[in-house]
């Protein structure tokens, strides 16, 4: 690897910090411990372009197509480090020595890769070779577009049967004008709906919430509702949903609206994580 001997932190998520094409190490505040993230938009191309989004030079599309004996490769290597190496104990703080999961993350929507389904076979193919299927999970972030393919429901109901298995389903806000500003894409709040429906009949899902402040003022009463009441009609049709976890920015964003968006308060996020709580929710709070 072409890591410098430095340890990971949670406000440096450098894609490019094993010199792999495909695979990355993180230390994860929400997974409090080692991600191994998998980037299969190496073209940083994404379907959405949300306001606070870290990847430099995002550009409209779809992932390219993968390289699965490069991926197999670089993915057995990292864990072989991570499992019988000592990669923890050169880049990681003894507190965060665990391996929590293997992520498709990186630099856009991972499910529109055609090849999605091969790659997260290949996933659950390593963490079975090194005994993990039950102690580390597959997390796949995901805006949920493509949750009607066949292919992508395939691999999230692969992913539920073979192991532990989470989707962090995207949903910043609840009204179409607000989803919009933020994640820079006409979708009617109705259809994000289905989509969650799709998902998390499949998979274990936790629908993830970024809240970021614009122009230094807070989300709205108006933006916060319309928020809830997503949630309130995903409970409505009875989906096993884990819960929502809720955070703010933890690194800059890299888009054209960057200046215009902040972190908002552990205080503020309890706040909110107090509201969902009362739908009946569990909530991850990580400011």
């Amino acid at each position: 690897m072409t890591q410098t001997e430095k340890h990971l932190t949670f406000e440096d998520h450098n894609r490019d910090v094993t010199g792999m094409t495909y695979v990355y190490p993180v230390v994860s505040r929400r997974s409090e411990g080692v991600s191994i993230g998998i980037n299969l938009n190496t073209n940083s191309a994404c379907n959405w372009a949300c306001v606070y989004c870290q990847v430099p030079n995002l550009q409209r599309g779809k992932a390219p197509l993968t390289d699965l004996s490069l991926l197999r490769q670089e993915l057995f290597t990292m864990l072989d480090q991570v499992v019988n190496g000592d990669f923890m104990a050169r880049f990681v703080d003894p507190e965060l020595r665990r391996l929590n999961d293997i992520a498709f993350s990186g630099n856009g929507e991972p499910t529109s890769a055609k090849l999605f389904p091969e790659a997260v076979a290949i996933a659950e193919e390593a963490l079975a070779f090194y005994g993990l299927t039950q102690q580390v999970k597959i997390v796949v972030i995901t805006n949920g577009s493509f949750s009607h393919q066949p292919r992508v429901q395939r691999a999230f109901q692969s992913m539920a049967k073979k192991g532990l298995a989470e989707i962090w389903f995207k949903c910043d806000r609840g009204d179409k004008e607000d989803i919009l500003r933020i994640n820079q894409v006409n979708l009617d709040p109705e259809l994000m709906v289905t989509r969650l429906t799709q998902v998390a009949t499949l998979c274990p899902t936790w629908i993830q919430t970024c809240m970021v402040s614009w122009d230094t003022l807070p989300p709205s009463e108006r933006e916060i509702t319309s928020w809830l009441n997503i949630l309130e009609k995903a409970l409505q049709h009875s989906l096993p949903l884990k819960g929502v976890l809720l955070y703010s920015l933890a690194r800059p964003s890299y888009q054209p609206d960057a200046s215009r968006i902040g972190r908002l308060s552990e205080e503020w996020l309890n706040q909110l994580a107090k509201r969902v709580e009362l739908l009946g929710l569990k909530v991850k709070v990580t400011p």
